[in-house]
């Protein structure tokens, strides 16, 4: 099965776009023509569905989910308790995937509440001691290569149950940072996610600033030596990007643009960093409704305001990874099911 999905990686590299003669972020002894084939396929994705879910489904309320940065492990813990999504079914959310036009889909295996959807052995924080014990990643891969579409995984730096000492947004004013201790414990369960599941397109590391670069350039290295066709994603933040935050997110394959737009010239994907010239493009992502996580009553967009978006970003050329969280039950609202199908109607996908 590995094999079979990084041939499908491979194939979709070839049928891409070529950036001649430019490399992507520096691989342990990738070569150049390496480096292009691991790139092409990007750029004839396009669209991508963003997955938000966790315990933060369960509350569901819009202070709950705006706060969620400052929540007590006391408050997680009764939702950690109850996480029993009792209609889960991922392959409904691949098989809303591909009747839309996404080409991949990213799945949030770990947000900052630090609860893990998939039976981490170096925490008690997952699934295995939830209410229900089910393999979320594996049933999400599983799914997604079942309806052809890219699995890809999420995983966030600021954690606010596994602390070891290191000093997150949610501690106030800055300094931010993560100890070595913080870092070992992230490093096994990035080696958990990218040795148990097969390939994954596109690899989501959120909040990369409080890793510091020494660590940030050390955790790009394994997970290419564990995986070296995904992509890298450390994400950039909320920005146009005409400028490019070096000291917070590289290296990386890729430059996030958070609930914005590039310039409309255009984005700009040939940067100038250290002395070297990289391509790195562009991905735009973006609630399909005001939450990244599902929040009752919690609408998506209007129809023309998500195709000018979707036209917008293919125009500026960049991705779009849009989020369609999934309600508290692991049900993607038929709302969302049916803006969907608009959506590609109206966008000409």
């Amino acid at each position: 099965m590995m094999k079979s999905i990084i041939l499908r990686l491979v194939v979709l590299a070839v049928v891409g776009a070529t950036v001649a003669g430019v490399p992507a972020a520096q691989l342990p002894q990738e070569t150049e023509a390496r480096k292009a084939e691991r790139m092409r396929w990007w750029t004839e994705a396009r669209f991508g569905m963003f997955i938000h879910w966790g315990l933060y489904a369960l509350p569901a309320r819009h202070e709950w989910v705006k706060n969620r940065e400052r929540m007590t492990n006391e408050q997680y813990q009764q939702y950690f308790e109850r996480f029993d999504p009792d209609l889960f079914n991922p392959r409904e959310w691949a098989r809303a995937a591909k009747a839309a036009g996404m080409k991949y889909a990213v799945l949030t295996a770990k947000h900052v509440a630090g609860h893990c959807l998939w039976p981490s052995d170096h925490t008690d924080y997952s699934v295995k001691n939830s209410g229900d014990t089910t393999d979320v990643v594996a049933k999400f891969v599983e799914a997604c290569r079942a309806r052809g579409v890219l699995p890809g995984v999420y995983y966030c730096s600021w954690d606010n149950h596994h602390r070891f000492n290191s000093r997150t947004p949610s501690d106030g004013e800055g300094p931010h940072y993560t100890t070595s201790l913080y870092q070992d414990f992230q490093t096994a369960q990035i080696t958990e996610l990218l040795t148990r599941y097969g390939a994954f397109a596109e690899v989501w590391i959120d909040i990369p600033g409080v890793l510091g670069r020494g660590y940030r350039t050390f955790l790009y290295n394994h997970i290419a030596s564990l995986q070296p066709a995904t992509l890298v994603m450390m994400n950039s933040g909320i920005s146009t990007q005409e400028t490019y935050d070096v000291n917070y997110a590289w290296p990386s394959d890729l430059v996030a643009i958070e609930r914005r737009l590039p310039a409309e010239a255009g984005f700009q994907k040939l940067r100038e960093i250290e002395g070297k010239t990289y391509y790195l493009p562009g991905e735009v992502c973006d609630p399909i409704g005001k939450e990244w996580f599902w929040v009752e009553g919690d609408a998506p967009r209007p129809d023309d305001d998500l195709a000018a978006q979707h036209r917008a970003c293919r125009e500026r050329g960049v991705n779009l990874l849009l989020s369609v969280p999934p309600d508290k039950h692991g049900v993607i609202p038929e709302a969302s099911i049916q803006t969907l199908a608009r959506l590609r109607q109206n966008a000409g996908i």
